[in-house]
């Protein structure tokens, strides 16, 4: 949730964040109309009150006449108050209507544009070159009886598939590696759950009434997570933090789910686009000032990772266009897939600044002890897709798989070989 002050303050840096990401500015025009009805009704509100409460202390030494007049007068205010605070609360209502649907303010820094519109920042390694035909990651998978789409789909239909034997060992490890190195970091490992309420997942920036990727349970009113970022945002609702204790940093590792609406016929080969995965996510509670910096600690940490599983990759600075409701900024990193000749994403992190922390109360006191707002950073560690790259990256012409160095402790191989 954007701040109303400084929309009042700043109202065309809305504007301009607005029409960088391709969204109509004129609800700016429309939020100071209903944020100046509402404070002019609660004004309104507040004199009425007021008054009341003088007219009540006056009666009791009031006699006569004058008493008679008072009660009258305190009779038609009675009236008048209730109906100011009625139109006080619909303003509101409207109001909160039209802020929840804004996203969050654009950093200045992000490039404009849409999809593709993207800059690059760096490219780490370089992409491998085969004296062999590779294979891409499902004939892989299928060679080493790793992965089975087919039963996945007999079971739970398109896009959902088993992970077996040396697949499993394979995402046990890395998500293993990805929680070690954030306990190491600092990090408070999490297992979260993956059923959260609608203020829960309207908190942390998701439209549920419009968003078809969310798989929702309408018996229960709850909705399952596409990130575990959704119960870590969360965590600390309706809170004050100890400002000492910040930043708070978490990992949380959880399965995802996404029905990845409207991606019909998109990468519908292998595991790159499914319905589940797992994934270890890292959320950061910090003060908004300190909050540009942890986001380059974040995409560090990323980094690190992908230097461990010794993936050629690229970081991206997205475009403003491209950004989702609750980040301001967002990098992501690509790791190469030979078998499609181009980078694919496999990590992102945003910085969220304030947004979701207004929007689900999480704050902390300041050095004069006032309650602000703390700034939420998210980023991804390590996820299911990263076995895509893995196993493309690290191919042998028999169809085995070198394990990155650092990974074979968690998988407890050093290969994975083909199945006979």
């Amino acid at each position: 949730m954007i701040d109303l002050r400084t929309l009042r303050e700043d109202p065309d840096r809305l504007r301009a964040s607005q029409r960088a990401r391709g969204e109509d500015d004129s609800v700016v025009d429309t939020l100071l109309s209903l944020d100046e009805r509402r404070r002019s009704a609660l004004t309104a509100f507040e004199s009425l009150r007021a008054e009341q409460k003088s007219i009540g202390k006056s009666v009791s030494k009031a006699s006569g006449d004058e008493r008679q007049a008072l009660l009258d007068r305190a009779k038609d205010l009675a009236a008048q108050v209730k109906s100011a605070e009625a139109e006080a609360e619909k303003v509101a209502g409207e109001l909160d209507a039209v802020i929840e649907g804004v996203p969050n303010l654009v950093d200045e820094a992000a490039p404009i544009g849409g999809e593709d519109d993207y800059a690059v920042l760096e490219e780490v390694g370089e992409p491998p070159s085969f004296d062999f035909a590779p294979r891409d990651h499902l004939e892989l998978g299928e060679l080493l009886g790793a992965i089975d789409m087919e039963r996945g789909a007999k079971v739970s239909g398109a896009r959902f598939f088993f992970l077996k034997g040396v697949g499993a060992r394979l995402q046990l490890g890395l998500l293993n590696m990805a929680m070690q190195q954030a306990i190491e970091a600092g990090f408070t490992p999490m297992i979260t759950p993956v059923l959260v309420k609608p203020e829960s997942m309207q908190g942390t920036g998701f439209h549920v009434a419009h968003d078809k990727e969310i798989y929702r349970l309408p018996d229960d009113d709850l909705y399952l997570v596409g990130t575990s970022e959704v119960p870590l945002a969360a965590y600390h609702g309706d809170e004050i933090l100890d400002a000492g204790s910040l930043p708070l940093r978490y990992a949380g590792w959880s399965s995802c789910f996404r029905r990845e609406a409207g991606s019909y016929g998109k990468d519908t080969r292998g595991i790159i686009r499914v319905h589940q995965f797992d994934k270890v996510e890292m959320f950061s509670y910090c003060r908004p000032e300190e909050a540009g910096e942890e986001h380059r600690r974040l995409l560090a940490w990323e980094k690190e990772m992908l230097a461990k599983v010794e993936l050629p990759y690229r970081v991206i600075d997205t475009a403003a266009g491209d950004l989702g409701s609750s980040a301001a900024r967002k990098f992501d990193c690509e790791a190469w897939i030979p078998s499609q000749g181009r980078y694919r994403e496999v990590t992102s992190t945003s910085n969220c600044t304030d947004f979701q922390a207004r929007r689900l109360r999480v704050r902390y006191r300041d050095q004069d002890g006032k309650p602000q707002h703390v700034a939420t950073l998210n980023g991804t560690l390590a996820t299911t897709r990263w076995i895509v790259a893995i196993l493309e990256n690290h191919q042998q012409a028999d169809g085995s798989v070198v394990v990155p160095k650092a990974l074979r402790p968690f998988v407890g191989l050093d290969v994975l070989e083909p199945v006979k």
